[in-house]
Order: structure tokens, then C-alpha cells, then sequence
């Protein structure tokens, strides 16, 4: 697996980092603000009190706790779609997948257009697709009018380890990573998202869901490289 730089945010110390003492704001090296959302607990994310689905319970990660999710029922809504009117944007976020079903989606954010939860036509995924004992990333994003996925079922990886993910969009190019390795890059337009709501460990309409854990998911309105990720590398063992 491809070594990447850990990336130190500011002032805050790499230890602090892998320890998760993050703010609920961050900020990238470069000036890249954004929404940092940590699963550590059941109670508040994002500042946000989520609506929880099942029974998620949380679980240990290399960097404190994270909410598990047991494939069957278990997930969360959260009433905010924390990349509202970006143009650009980059995704990231530390996640174990422990196996399941084929389809599972574990990151939906969609723009309040009238229709009910789970099908609105402007929405920002992240999903998997398992495959025997490995799994690989799907990547999508729709605005109504283009939309574009961004899968390699090629490129599998083994379940039940920790990982970096992470989508981008620089107003023309968007890209998916797997510990910031890119996955596939696509020439696409989107117009920015509005409004909206997300769902975490299934699709909005309470299917496809994710068999796994989640540690933290952080929101940039700019598309950040590799280098500039702000969630520290995942680590196992």
C-alpha cells in the first residue's frame, strides 16, 4: 500500500491528530476550510444531534472511538448537507468495511428538492461493492442534470482493515482516492448542491446498508490533492 504524508493542520500537533482531537472546524494547509464531522459519538455531530436508525453502537479505531453499523439496519440521519452550494469540493473519510452485502452505501448527501428521502435527483455517494473477502470504492455525484460514478472493480482491497478515502471536484476534474491513491479521475460538470440532509451507514431511504465502521468524514469546499488531505493516513495493526 502506498505511503502518503501525514498532514499536520496548523498548530495542532500529529499527535493531536491521531489522537482525534480535531475541531468541529478545520482548516488544510493551504487555507482550505471545512466541516469536520467525527463518529466517536451518538449524541452530536457536526454540532448536529443525528436521528439514529437501528442500534449503531460505537467501536474502537486507531484514532478513539467510531460508530459501527451492523449491515442490517443500523444508521444515522443527519438534517444538513454540509457541502451546500460548493462548486468545488473534496470528501474524505476514514472507514472499515467488515464485509456484508454487495451493495452497501455508507456516506449519501442530497439537496432538499420536495421528493421523498433517498430520491432526490441532486446527491453526493460514497458506496462499496464487496466482493468475496475484498471490496471496492464507488464514488458518485449527480446535480440533476450530469452526473458521473466513479468505480474500478479492479482495484479491490481486503475487508475488515482501515482506510482513507476520499472524492474531489475542481470544477471540472472529479477524482476518487483509497488511501490517497487515485482511483479514477473523470472530465465532468456539476452545478453546486443546495440544501439538504445526509445519511450515514445506508441510503437515505433506509437500504443498502453499510456493514462497517466510520471514524470520521471531513468536507472541504475546495478540491484538495493528496498531499493537503487533512484526516491522518489510516493505520492497522
Amino acid at each position: 500500500m502506498m505511503r502518503r504524508r501525514d498532514v499536520v493542520m496548523g498548530a495542532i500537533p500529529m499527535a493531536a491528530l491521531s489522537a482525534g482531537l480535531l475541531p468541529a472546524v478545520a482548516r488544510a494547509r493551504h487555507g482550505a476550510a471545512g466541516a469536520l464531522w467525527r463518529f466517536d459519538t451518538l449524541r452530536h455531530i457536526g454540532g448536529r444531534t443525528p436521528e439514529l436508525v437501528g442500534a449503531p453502537t460505537l467501536t474502537t479505531s486507531p484514532w478513539g472511538q467510531a460508530t459501527l453499523f451492523d449491515g442490517v439496519d443500523d444508521g444515522l440521519l443527519i438534517d444538513h448537507h454540509p457541502l451546500a452550494g460548493a462548486r468545488t469540493f473534496t470528501i474524505e473519510a476514514l472507514f472499515r468495511p467488515d464485509g456484508g452485502a454487495f451493495e452497501q452505501r455508507w456516506l449519501h448527501l442530497e439537496t432538499e428538492d420536495g421528493s421523498a428521502p433517498g430520491l432526490s435527483k441532486t446527491r453526493i455517494l460514497f458506496e462499496i461493492r464487496v466482493v468475496d473477502d475484498g471490496w471496492y470504492l464507488d464514488a458518485f455525484t449527480t446535480d440533476g442534470h450530469a452526473k458521473q460514478t466513479l468505480i474500478v472493480p479492479a482495484n479491490r482491497f481486503p475487508i475488515g482493515r482501515w482506510y482513507h478515502v476520499a472524492q474531489s471536484y475542481d470544477g471540472s476534474i472529479y477524482r476518487s482516492y483509497v488511501d490517497g491513491v487515485e482511483q479514477m479521475a473523470v472530465p465532468v460538470r456539476f452545478d453546486p448542491q443546495g440544501p439538504g440532509r445526509a445519511a450515514i451507514g445506508m441510503r437515505m431511504n433506509r437500504v443498502n446498508f453499510f456493514h462497517g465502521a466510520v471514524r470520521a468524514a471531513f468536507f472541504a469546499r475546495s478540491a484538495l490533492a493528496p498531499a493537503d488531505f487533512v484526516l491522518p493516513q489510516a493505520r492497522n495493526g
